[in-house]
């Protein structure tokens, strides 16, 4: 089933359309990563099976685990390279925010 695939998609197309700044992509993409891994923190350690059942079925545990469910290979590889460098230009936009609000 293709459902988080589809809805990944339109959420980031959704975004991009709307703020057409690369940072908002970069922001959009490690919010929903953030956000996977959350759910898989709770569903690890929660006893509630309807709720574990439903967070397995739908939500992958994270961008890594998306990218290995759809893809083989070399394609595979360029995609999760691809994801760790758009994560090194989340850190670097943090950590710009994080110096301006200082003021050093």
């Amino acid at each position: 089933m293709y459902i988080d695939l589809v809805v990944l998609i339109l959420l980031i197309i959704g975004i991009v359309m709307y703020s057409r700044h690369f940072s908002s992509f970069v922001f959009i993409v490690a919010i929903i990563d953030i956000l996977l891994r959350i759910l898989y923190f709770i569903r690890t350690h929660v006893g509630l099976p309807d709720f574990n059942k439903f967070v397995s079925r739908y939500f992958p545990e994270s961008m890594f685990g998306l990218i290995d469910k759809y893809t083989r290979g070399d394609i595979n590889i360029i995609l999760k390279w691809i994801f760790v460098v758009l994560m090194i230009f989340f850190l670097y936009y943090i950590i710009r925010i994080w110096l301006k609000k200082k003021k050093f």
